[in-house]
């Protein structure tokens, strides 16, 4: 099924794509959160759906919001709140210094920098670090930290610049940006006229592997343009004259895949993890037009089977309230039609977004100190990423009997872990 709207276009091959992934309806800007004020004005809200290219295979959304509506000044998410985040930034920063022979000197530049969360490690290793990032809220808290910053979108007009300012790099880190980009193509482009001749550049992005696996729809929103396998990577890097020659799946987002790419022709040998996950996108079905037609409907069977089980929890007298407010929240939640009939509240532990409301269902964000105030029955947790370290965090709620609810990849129950 597809839409007969305007045709689109692959913002890789410029193939017309009709091939349809899923259909999220109409739904609002993921990091839009609420003032109370706003409350009473209508939500922005766009359709939401992702289609498939049948000739490079780039699973990317219908476009209608531009970047610059989406990655504001007054961005809300902060890396740096997430624990693990962080140990996963400090572990792949002794990894690649250690991996790639980089020394106090060698330069390493991240695009979308956010807070500083990841080149803080780098700094402290000594190496000569700059950050790239639109968003003013993140790119001065990370100038705080005296992490050099510079407030941009990175394109191929500022790669080439930065590289002609004699800050070619040894290393570029771009962590789940690579999808946020509409000018994907350009995007590449700019890794090239930046990386040093024998720089390694990684970019981590979700898997569309995985993503498809576990029916991780709720990880689709405006801010990410394209969905990646391998199989689009490695066409799209090799048409600015990079190559993919390593790859590692790593958990972070319930499922990424980093990308090791250098020039076509350093000397970084291939890896056998490249194949490896070729194999296994090729074995999923990836270049058929079968398996992406199929998960949309096994999308629309997992949004009544969450709302019903909710509803009979709530008719059953149970309190239900939720944890954090990430974009994948807003996608679930109005997709599945789960607002403040079903949930009391969220708690984030997010100062900028605590007193606001998703937007959308209009659910209100407290601080997690509303947690032990109400004693909920449940707690349903919105970044299930992250649910072992949050289960960790909230273990008291087993004091009173509640328990937690994981959404994805289908919906679980499960009881506090033991003091």
């Amino acid at each position: 099924m597809h839409r007969s709207d305007t045709p689109v276009l692959c913002r890789h091959c410029q193939a017309e794509v009709i091939l349809q992934l899923v259909d999220l309806g109409v739904s609002p800007v993921a990091n839009d959160l609420l003032e109370a004020a706003q409350l009473e004005e209508e939500d922005r809200a766009f359709p939401l759906e992702v289609l498939v290219c049948q000739k490079c295979r780039l699973a990317q959304t219908r476009d209608t919001l531009a970047p610059e509506e989406i990655f504001r000044a007054d961005y809300t998410y902060f890396s740096s709140h997430s624990s693990s985040w962080l140990k996963h930034a400090q572990a792949y920063v002794g990894a690649m210094v250690a991996r790639f022979g980089l020394a106090p000197g060698s330069v390493h530049v991240e695009i979308a920098s956010n807070d500083g969360y990841l080149l803080q490690y780098s700094q402290a290793a000594g190496l000569s670090c700059l950050g790239i990032e639109p968003c003013e809220s993140v790119a001065l808290a990370a100038r705080a930290k005296g992490i050099e910053t510079q407030m941009a979108f990175f394109d191929v007009a500022l790669g080439a610049r930065l590289a002609q300012n004699g800050r070619p790099a040894d290393l570029i880190t771009a962590n789940n940006v690579f999808a946020h980009v509409r000018d994907i193509n350009g995007f590449a482009a700019g890794i090239k006229a930046l990386l040093a001749p024998e720089g390694v550049a990684t970019l981590e992005v979700q898997h569309l592997l995985s993503l498809m696996q576990n029916m991780q729809f709720d990880t689709i929103y405006h801010e990410h343009f394209s969905y990646l396998s391998l199989i689009a990577a490695q066409r799209i890097f090799a048409s600015v004259g990079l190559r993919v020659f390593d790859v590692e799946l790593v958990p972070t987002h319930g499922g990424s895949i980093r990308f090791f790419v250098c020039h076509q022709n350093a000397a970084h040998a291939q890896c056998p993890g490249v194949e490896r996950t070729l194999a296994a996108e090729h074995a999923y079905g990836l270049q058929e037009d079968a398996v992406y037609q199929a998960w949309g409907k096994r999308v629309h069977a997992d949004k009544s089977t969450l709302h019903a089980a909710l509803t009979a929890l709530k008719q059953a007298g149970k309190t239900l309230i939720a944890y954090g407010a990430p974009a994948k929240g807003v996608t679930l939640l109005n997709y599945c039609c789960v607002g403040r009939d079903l949930l009391d509240f969220t708690v984030d532990l997010a100062p900028s977004k605590q007193g606001r409301f998703m937007p959308g269902v209009r659910l209100p964000i407290l601080a997690p100190a509303a947690i032990a105030e109400k004693k909920p029955d449940y707690v349903l947790i919105l970044p299930w990423n992250l649910s072992e370290e949050i289960r960790a965090q909230l273990a008291y709620i087993g004091a009173w009997g509640g328990q937690f609810l994981v959404p994805v990849p289908a919906l679980q129950i499960l009881p506090a872990p033991a003091a």
